[in-house]
């Protein structure tokens, strides 16, 4: 079965999408530690980041490089900490989080509750900034 975020690369449900390459996808976390989490996909589905191949691996970073800076442009914080963990999704994935303290890519936090609005806002001016 294909994982969830498979399902969001086939366009099979929604995600609020704020990048797309050859191999990669960048979409919002619908569940935010802060505002602009946005999570980075390779295409190929592959359960553990360190299987990848190294040219997608590679690609992959460097594709979560152009969309961090694009965060940090619209989203005010310090600093965009990267993260690679989870065992929810059986898909490879990076975390792009704003944050201004070390504690706010705490993933004990608890999670924003944001609007559809907001977060369609915060997409786009992610997108105009790419």
């Amino acid at each position: 079965m294909a994982s969830i975020f498979t399902r969001i690369i086939h366009r099979e449900i929604p995600a609020y999408i704020v990048a797309e390459s050859d191999d990669a996808l960048a979409f919002l976390d619908i569940r935010p530690l802060t505002k602009g989490h946005t999570l980075v996909v390779p295409k190929q589905e592959v359960d553990y980041l360190f299987d990848l191949d190294d040219e997608l691996y590679t690609r992959l970073h460097l594709f979560a490089k152009e969309v961090a800076i694009a965060l940090k442009k619209v989203i005010p914080c310090q600093r965009i900490a990267t993260a690679v963990m989870g065992l929810e999704v059986p898909h490879a994935h990076i975390h792009l989080i704003p944050m201004n303290h070390m504690s706010d890519a705490n993933f004990s936090n608890p999670k924003l509750e944001l609007t559809e609005e907001e977060m369609r806002r915060i997409a786009d001016k992610i997108k105009a900034a790419l």
